[in-house]
């Protein structure tokens, strides 16, 4: 099975002209390549300007923004590791840079990592939580001082936080403190008229389910039978999610986790 990205070049060009975040100012951590990419591209589409952020994969990134640069939109390749502060930092500093203000925070960089309980360690534990959890905490510290009224904050955490599947403890235990940070966040930053929303995705057809060897296997097989709509997820379906929450088609919804998983529960 072949990942569908609906936002190619073509598609970019129908919708760069949409004026939803016209003006608006984005920035997509882990936006290199799956997920992470398809938000920066259907950001870009809805009138964005967009910082990609890779931890690695630079081509990946200017990649991604070459497509939305091609379509007449704006975006910059920033490298950056989210769970370290200055980097994190660096990130934000970016978008304040290249483009003089920040209205919108993805928080998409992730890791996963799965074993039974006696397999865990103390390494795995730390890498999965500073970059899962600590870097959701670093990057919008630094970005909460440039976010004003309207401004949206949207954390990408996981289906697993409701479904709990076994061998996953870390990676769940991730999850779940993002779905309470939300909820914390939601409350904190209310009141400067900053909404924090979390996109949990089911499991998505990426270039990590795929070399994780989930897309094609009994295991995916196994949960689409039980999806009440029948199959994986495409990366369009979470970056619509993300669109939404980030324009002002979500202007009275915070606090909010959101399950975009087919109806698997």
């Amino acid at each position: 099975m072949q990942s569908q990205h609906l936002y190619d070049t073509g598609t970019l060009e129908k919708e760069i002209n949409m004026s939803k975040l016209k003006g608006k100012v984005a920035v997509v951590t882990g936006a290199s390549k799956g997920i992470g990419a398809a938000i920066a591209k259907s950001l870009a589409a809805e009138g964005a300007s967009v910082v990609v952020n890779y931890a690695s994969s630079k081509s990946g990134a200017e990649t991604v923004v070459a497509a939305i640069t091609s379509a007449g939109g704006k975006a910059v390749a920033v490298g950056g590791d989210v769970s370290k502060a200055a980097e994190a930092q660096g990130i934000i500093d970016a978008a304040i840079k290249n483009y003089g203000r920040l209205d919108i925070l993805v928080n998409n960089s992730g890791v996963y990592e799965f074993s039974p309980l006696e397999g865990v360690t103390e390494d795995q534990f730390h890498k999965v939580f500073n970059i899962n959890v600590l870097g959701v905490l670093l990057t919008t510290q630094a970005a909460a001082k440039h976010l004003g009224e309207g401004a949206s904050i949207i954390n990408i955490g996981s289906g697993v936080s409701s479904l709990t599947p076994p061998n996953s403890a870390v990676y769940t235990a991730t999850k779940g403190a993002l779905d309470a940070i939300t909820g914390v966040l939601a409350k904190e930053l209310g009141p400067k008229k900053i909404r924090v929303n979390s996109v949990n995705p089911g499991i998505v057809d990426t270039e990590g389910t795929q070399s994780a060897g989930f897309i094609g296997s009994d295991f995916e097989k196994g949960l689409v039978a039980i999806t009440p709509l029948g199959r994986v997820g495409q990366v369009d379906d979470i970056a619509s999610a993300v669109t939404f929450f980030a324009s002002e088609d979500a202007k009275w919804i915070t606090g909010e986790r959101v399950i975009v998983g087919g109806g698997l529960r």
